[in-house]
């Protein structure tokens, strides 16, 4: 499934061409952009998604090697899917997760518990399914945030995370090596799922960005997309946070 070629490529290739590339939580947002730009760049994907009607609409734009329908929180399912996985592949991104806000006053600790582990649970899910699987050189690619980096209310569960992740690719750059372990960053993306968190004051929240953020725009899929696919392709990147917010960080609360 892996094509043998150095992954900078020639001039005029493209870093991701006959490379194939995992996509949990393609079947929207995030997940599907990346998708849909490896395909650009004459790569092939897999796609993994919960809901199987999005999923199979994301297939029939994509034309992807494969598809499996299931809830990556599902360690035992995760773990499943990837000893069935035809390999080597080249590249493992997952995007899916949602954010935690949860203020203490009236917090559940047992929800509060369950989210953080689900997450830690999916990143190792990842790295210890996939690390027979992903070739030398390719990457384990995972998605987190920035908004977690100041503390606030609703923000202890998002900050523990927050600061975790980092600490975990980190380490996982170490022990999977050669295989590269990374993490992006977003801040506020312009997707379904921010849709669906807002609701009605989702546009209040784009004209805010668009008026206070320094590159004066909102930050899309597609951003965070190009940002995947650079780092997939450059063997020189591991073990690091690459923060994708539109400077969002830099602008005083």
């Amino acid at each position: 499934m892996t094509a043998d070629r150095h992954a900078q490529g020639t001039p005029g290739e493209s870093v991701i061409a006959g490379q194939t590339v995992v996509v949990i939580g393609a079947s929207a947002g995030i997940g599907r952009e990346t998708a849909r730009q490896v395909r650009a760049g004459g790569g092939r994907v897999v796609l993994v998604g919960r809901n199987p009607e999005r999923l199979q609409e994301a297939a029939r734009e994509l034309e992807p090697v494969s598809t499996a329908a299931f809830d990556a929180s599902d360690t035992d399912r995760l773990t499943r899917f990837f000893q069935d996985l035809p390999g080597p592949v080249d590249h493992v991104l997952l995007t899916a997760g949602s954010p935690a806000y949860m203020p203490l006053d009236g917090m559940n600790i047992a929800d509060a518990s369950n989210a953080m582990a689900e997450r830690m649970a999916m990143t190792l899910g990842v790295a210890l399914g996939s690390r027979d699987k992903v070739r030398a050189g390719g990457t384990l690619l995972f998605l987190g945030g920035t908004g977690g980096r100041r503390p606030g209310v609703g923000m202890s569960v998002m900050t523990a995370m927050t600061a975790a992740l980092p600490a975990l690719t980190a380490n996982l750059a170490l022990e999977l090596a050669p295989i590269r372990a990374n993490l992006i960053a977003a801040g506020f993306v312009d997707t379904p799922l921010s849709a669906s968190l807002l609701g009605d004051q989702l546009e209040a929240r784009r004209e805010e960005l668009r008026r206070t953020l320094p590159i004066r725009r909102v930050v899309g899929p597609e951003d965070v997309a190009s940002l995947a696919v650079h780092i997939m392709g450059n063997e020189a990147l591991t073990g690091a946070t690459f923060d994708v917010d539109g400077g969002q960080q830099l602008i005083a609360r």
